[in-house]
């Protein structure tokens, strides 16, 4: 199982990928990008290469990769899965006790 929820992502080339680890998001941020001289993409890179190196949280760096394909408008959209909302459901509801 991967650490993150994957994200798509769709290249100028016309190839998608789907990124659910920094060692993907390093696979990915190799690939055709709009322009790879964003501030929003160095920081990214510099970021997986760090956490790659054991000296940056994953979490920050896919969080930034995840930023810089937004950016650039190479992430698809993805609606939250019927799982998620039904979590989401539940939890609002355990805060609210029991019926009266």
């Amino acid at each position: 199982m991967s650490r993150f929820l994957p994200l798509t992502i769709h290249f100028l080339n016309g190839s998608t990928m789907v990124v659910s680890s920094i060692a993907d998001a390093r696979e990915a941020l190799g690939k055709t990008w709009k322009t790879k001289h964003s501030p929003g993409y160095l920081k990214a890179a510099r970021l997986v290469d760090d956490a790659t190196n054991g000296i940056c949280r994953p979490a920050v760096a896919f969080a930034a990769f995840k930023k810089a394909a937004m950016e650039q408008g190479l992430l698809e959209y993805a609606e939250p899965s019927t799982a998620l909302s039904m979590l989401d459901q539940l939890s609002s509801l355990a805060g609210k006790g029991p019926p009266k």
